[in-house]
């Protein structure tokens, strides 16, 4: 019996096109969350004029809520970030609209162009930066709807000095 299946040949289900279904009105699995934030972000008339700059702080908008699920536009200036966090409970899908974005976790930095999208499950710990030179915008769609965000203080990788 052959074990592989398409997905573990195909690798990461996000790179696979076909394999992707179209936006459900009311997304209920994974790939339709993904579907639903690749639609919004296919749809730049739909997002672009309600982005705004923010200098002190990041912007955000609700842009949409359906059952059980929340879609928020952000906008991120140069040096912004997120500080390390989770998402509680709730999952998500993370889109890059313009820019680019930088995501730490403890397994690495990972750089997020336009069109990149990462999927996080309950207690996902990353921070996101925008450590470019250009502005950057992004959508997050949440299930359920996000409630809390805990905070996590970074982890100190200094090495101690000997005496």
């Amino acid at each position: 019996m052959n074990s592989d299946s398409d997905l573990q040949i195909a690798g990461d289900l996000l790179e696979v096109q076909h394999l992707l279904r179209p936006a459900r009105e009311h997304p209920a699995t994974v790939a339709d969350f993904v579907g639903l934030a690749r639609t919004i972000a296919a749809d730049r008339a739909q997002w672009a004029p309600l982005v705004r700059y923010e200098a002190t702080t990041r912007w955000y908008h609700r842009l949409r809520t359906g059952p059980g699920y929340e879609v928020w536009l952000l906008s991120w200036v140069p040096g912004q970030g997120s500080g390390l966090h989770d998402h509680g409970p709730s999952s998500g899908v993370l889109t890059v609209l313009d820019g680019e974005l930088t995501e730490r976790t403890e397994r690495g930095t990972r750089t997020l162009a336009a069109g990149a999208q990462r999927v996080f499950a309950p207690g996902y710990v990353h921070e996101v930066v925008n450590g470019s030179l250009e502005p950057a915008v992004s959508l997050h769609v949440y299930y359920p709807g996000l409630t809390d965000m805990p905070m996590h203080a970074a982890q100190c990788t200094a090495v101690p000095a000997t005496v």
